[in-house]
This record gives structure tokens, sequence and C-alpha cells, in this order.
């Protein structure tokens, strides 16, 4: 089930588009795009026109552009991705103020500066958009499931 506010319409399409591959005349699959698609239909109307004429291979250059990057991705993705990093960010600092607060500086220190700088990216969201990150380049994809901001 695709979720507006959590997943990435463009993944999500990219999938369908793959299902239309195989059998371009899948009702099914159609439906399915054409309510992903919902609201983004007037500020992506070439891909509302695919979707409608059933364009099996407009679809597919549009999902191409996106996954090349020669396309923006659509409204929706952006403010996703927008939201993740923002996420991150916050879970990042949060984790670091914690490791940087221990009882282990003492009451008469500066402090400690912590040596995180990485972290498990909040669940919320489906390791696509961390992947998609990853590739934006916004994020750098760590091992075991922990990314790091880039260099400055």
């Amino acid at each position: 089930m695709f979720d507006r506010q959590m997943d990435l319409m463009s993944r999500h399409l990219a999938r369908i588009a793959g299902e239309l591959e195989s059998d371009p005349q899948n009702v099914a699959a159609w439906q399915t795009a054409r309510e992903t698609l919902g609201e983004a239909r007037a500020s992506e109307p070439d891909l509302a026109a695919a979707i409608d004429a059933k364009d099996c291979a407009a679809l597919r250059g549009i999902v191409t552009g996106w996954a090349s990057g020669a396309r923006l991705l659509p409204e929706e993705d952006r403010e996703v991705l927008k939201r993740a990093m923002k996420a991150f960010r916050k879970s990042l600092k949060v984790t670091r103020l914690d490791a940087e607060s221990s009882i282990a500086g003492g009451p008469m220190s500066s402090g400690r500066h912590s040596g995180i700088v990485g972290v498990t990216p909040p669940a919320r969201y489906p390791r696509e958009v961390w992947d998609e990150l990853v590739r934006q380049g916004r994020l750098r994809g760590g091992k075991m499931g922990i990314y790091e901001l880039p260099p400055e």
C-alpha cells in the first residue's frame, strides 16, 4: 500500500512500470498507477497524460528520467525526502547530545565532544527513501544500516 507521507511515488510508479513491461494491458496496474498519482496530477501533467493514455513507453521514460537524475522527482517525493532529512538530522543531533551529556564527563569539566558521525535512520521512513538520499549525495550509506552526513 502506498503512503503519500512516507513512500516515494517515483519508486512506486517504477515498480508498476516494471509490471507493465510484461503486460502493458494490465488493467489493475494502470488503476494502481492512477491512484498513486492522485492529487499530483496537476503538478505532473505529462505523467498524468502517460497514465491516462496507458502509454507504457512514456511511463517507462519518465521513470528512467527520475532514476538517472535527468528529470526532477515529483514534488511529493521532494517533500518526503526533505522531511526524512530533517528527521535524520534531528536523530543524529539527539544521539550526539546524549553521548556528550553522560555522567562520566564530570560537573566541573567542559564536557566531551561526541565522536558519533552516523546513526540508524528513523524507521518510519522506508529504506528506499534513505537509498534515494544516498543516491543524491545528501547522505552517505554506511555499513549495517548506519548512515552519515557527507563531509562539509
